[in-house]
């Protein structure tokens, strides 16, 4: 797809308003163009930001400091269920601990199912969704919604690919140095897109953080390395999906990693528990650098 230049694109979103923001697509998004739900965002006790019935995507660019870019980038897709995004415990607060070390980040603001907009009515039904109370089997008309909902933002995370590996040199960006990162249902998207894509989606490495394993017929030839992580104690995605597709990755023959933590629950994110899970980002930096992602590129090299 032929894109204006990024610098007619709009400077402002729900992450900053003196962040880049680009959309995915030019006009409405394929499959949802009858799509009018009002975007609501809102933060939680902490003050972290959160951001739901997303109509129009795109993504937030947290560009590298000049002087220190490597040449790495990675799109990062924030979990929620497919109902609403994690902004900045999987979003934002990655995207600055990537860009101390050198990695320009895009934060992905993908598509999710319908929510209330009264902010009452949309507790009361995330409480039945993940609460401790919630029904073993989820009623047929939500699952449905959210397979949809998982489809379309599958598709922004290819989008998301295209277009920062189309605009690659606008970044300083290595366009085969181009990662994709995500949490629950972010990792469920990012996992979408490493068994589904073309020369211009896939992914040059990825991370799903406790996400779901992956029929291991459907792996694809020129998968490229994967870093995972969770919590033996995540009562949302067990950590066995997290094994499952490690072990179907090795058996691949690909390069795959592996951290399980005991504690920490399920969206852990950048959350400081005083756990060693509080160190799975360092442990994920220390993976980039073995897969000579930290090193730094000239532009002559690219």
């Amino acid at each position: 797809m032929k894109r204006t230049s990024l610098a007619l694109l709009a400077l402002a979103g729900a992450a900053s308003a003196a962040q880049q923001v680009v959309p995915l697509y030019t006009g409405n998004a394929p499959g949802s163009e009858s799509w009018t739900q009002k975007e609501v965002e809102y933060k939680n006790q902490r003050g972290e930001a959160y951001v739901r019935n997303i109509v129009h995507p795109s993504f937030t660019v947290f560009p590298a400091e000049r002087g220190a870019a490597n040449g790495t980038g990675i799109v990062i897709a924030p979990g929620g269920g497919f109902r609403f995004l994690s902004w900045d415990n999987e979003g934002t607060k990655v995207a600055k601990w990537l860009n101390a070390r050198g990695v320009t980040a895009f934060v992905l603001k993908y598509r999710v199912a319908e929510t209330p907009v009264d902010q009452t009515e949309f507790d009361r039904q995330m409480a039945e969704m993940f609460g401790p109370n919630r029904p073993a089997t989820p009623p047929a008309q939500r699952e449905n919604t959210g397979r949809n909902a998982r489809a379309l933002a599958v598709a922004d995370g290819k989008q998301a690919m295209k277009l920062v590996r189309e605009h690659a040199a606008e970044w300083g960006v290595d366009p085969n140095r181009i990662g994709l990162m995500g949490f629950s249902a972010g990792a469920i998207l990012t996992t979408g897109v490493l068994m589904d894509y073309d020369a211009a989606s896939r992914p040059s490495f990825a991370a799903p953080i406790y996400g779901l394993a992956v029929d291991p017929a459907k792996i694809p030839a020129d998968a490229p390395p994967i870093f995972i992580a969770c919590a033996e104690d995540d009562p949302l995605l067990p950590s066995t999906n997290s094994a499952d597709l490690f072990s179907a990755w090795k058996k691949a023959g690909h390069v795959a990693e592996l951290h399980i933590y005991s504690k920490g629950g399920h969206g852990f994110g950048m959350h400081q528990q005083g756990l060693p899970v509080d160190h799975w980002i360092d442990r994920y930096g220390d993976w980039l650098e073995s897969q000579g992602l930290l090193k730094h590129q000239t532009s002559a090299s690219r």
